[in-house]
């Protein structure tokens, strides 16, 4: 259960860590967020390396050049604290460089590199993983990405500290840098503020429309970091968050907690569906209205009431939890209605011998025990982490021409271990409690009312589930002009959007028309 807690807290792509097996878990094991070696160690100057490549986009050819290198970051007395690494593609022939869309994409973890977005979703070559199947082992093909977002903006991926090549600068590497520097929600947002600020300034983007893209933990990151931008003076054009989580009470199963039971509820229906555990119409977003209502009505007031809620009224709602899931009555009833994620990863399949995937509800694997009340694994994570590993660490070194002589870190436990949650934002009245961000967007949204936000998130997610999102959005205190400035999308998919091609397909249209659409109301038309 202990294992589960530190999965459940993070809530994002870096979760895989912590289940995964192979080449993934021995790299989190032996990551401590600082150079493991003096061939490591990153140094108090800023490395880089320039390449070239095209990609081919809607058909049509674009040349580009690549640059995979380091940004040192420094304190206030102008010593250096830690080193960033980013792969940053700008597209090549363009008149006016400063004039073009700058993206900046991270995943999360928090202790995961950016190698699933880069590899997976929106780089110029992608790996090609089994979607809601295993993938079959090296070697992994690497193809042409037609939907690189590359055609309509430049593209800056950025690992988060400890993680991918970026370490931090000790004592005993010519710096003075320590965990607590970027070890949290705060720190961390610090960090990429400072990332963003050097890079504008090294590359000439100050005039750039400027846009972040986070996925997972990185959706947390953008609240903060797009708040602390606009506070620095930095204004954005857009954030697109990806498989979001801002407000984590809507996914910590506490006791007393009742709240994620109700946002995960309809989640939880539609992988049901997905497994056809219950017979559902075709109509999956129908459907799921339908769910969302009984969530937080008849359901919500159930839960509200506790051991108040009389014999015949609970009968009645059990009813309806086995109808939208597929538990049986009996295990609803033991666990008194309430049903945590973990739990019901390893129920729902349990008479077929099998665990439902977390991070996307469509995977199955094989239960190590198939009388465990919890799931011990997540299966999405076995079936793709070792085709983005191979991928990426070859494409690095040979294509990028960076880091050979460097061990390449894709997740790190020791970083989420390591995290401080406590975050703040207004007044403060009462406890410390979950973490919460979305106060960070709606100031930032506050303070620039032009700023667009776009959502998108996966059905079948049952890290960060859509319905929480929703809630979480329409929980921000925004006056109807600036809620309208927020899109949410949704897919039939898990976490990682990309792992999907339809949605795949359906998420670059819909993120080519933000920017579109981003670029013509910032210009007034």
């Amino acid at each position: 259960m202990k294992r589960w807690i530190a999965v459940l807290i993070c809530a994002s792509a870096f979760c895989q860590g912590i289940l995964a097996s192979g080449p993934a878990a021995a790299a989190a094991k032996d990551a401590k967020g600082k150079p493991a070696s003096k061939s490591e160690a990153s140094k108090s100057k800023d490395q880089k390396s320039v390449t070239h490549g095209t990609v081919t986009i809607d058909g049509k050819r674009i040349a580009y050049t690549a640059t995979a290198g380091t940004i040192v970051l420094k304190n206030a007395d102008g010593k250096p604290t830690g080193s960033l690494f980013y792969v940053a593609y700008v597209k090549d022939g363009v008149r006016d460089p400063s004039s073009r869309p700058v993206t900046f994409l991270y995943n999360g973890g928090p202790g995961s590199s950016s190698v699933w977005l880069l590899m997976g979703g929106f780089g110029p070559e992608r790996v090609i993983s089994g979607d809601a199947h295993h993938t079959p082992p090296a070697p992994f093909d690497v193809v042409n990405n037609q939907y690189s977002l590359l055609d309509v903006s430049d593209l800056v991926f950025v690992d988060a500290m400890g993680t991918g090549f970026s370490r931090i600068i000790d004592k005993a590497h010519g710096g003075v840098g320590e965990p607590k520097d970027f070890y949290g929600v705060d720190a961390d947002g610090k960090a990429f503020d400072r990332f963003v600020y050097d890079y504008l300034s090294r590359n000439d983007r100050w005039n750039s429309p400027k846009y972040l893209l986070g996925e997972s933990y990185g959706t947390t990151r953008s609240a903060v970091l797009a708040n602390d931008l606009e506070n620095d003076g930095i204004q954005l054009n857009g954030v697109m968050l990806l498989s979001s989580i801002l407000t984590f009470e809507t996914a910590s199963f506490n006791t007393g907690n009742d709240l994620p039971y109700e946002l995960y509820l309809p989640s939880y229906a539609a992988v049901a569906c997905y497994h056809k555990v219950v017979k559902c119409p075709t109509d999956l977003s129908g459907y799921l209205g339908g769910v969302q209502a009984f969530a937080s009505g008849e359901y919500a007031s159930a839960l509200m009431q506790g051991d108040r809620l009389s014999a015949a009224r609970r009968a009645d709602v059990i009813a309806k939890l086995a109808q939208f899931t597929g538990l049986k009555p009996d295990y609803l009833d033991k666990a008194n209605l309430r049903v945590s994620l973990p739990q019901f990863m390893a129920e729902l399949q349990r008479n077929r011998g099998l665990v439902t995937g977390r991070l996307d509800g469509r995977y199955s694997g094989a239960a190590a025990d198939e009388l465990a009340e919890f799931a011990q694994s997540d299966p999405q994570s076995d079936a793709i982490t070792g085709a983005y590993t191979a991928a990426f660490n070859r494409y690095v070194r040979q294509t990028l021409k960076f880091g050979r002589d460097r061990h390449y870190v894709i997740l790190s436990y020791a970083v989420n271990r390591a995290w401080d949650w406590k975050h703040q934002l207004g007044s403060g009245f009462g406890w410390p409690g979950a973490t919460n961000v979305a106060p960070d967007l709606a100031n930032a949204m506050r303070t620039d009312p032009h700023l667009r936000v776009e959502i998108e998130n996966g059905y079948y997610d049952l890290a960060t589930p859509y319905y929480a999102t929703e809630y979480t959005v329409d929980h921000m205190g925004l006056p109807p002009n600036l809620r309208s400035h927020i899109q949410l999308e949704f897919y039939r998919c898990g976490h990682m959007l990309y792992e999907h091609m339809p949605s795949l397909a359906e998420l670059r249209t819909h993120l080519v028309h933000f920017y579109e659409r981003t670029d013509r109301e910032n210009a007034g038309g």
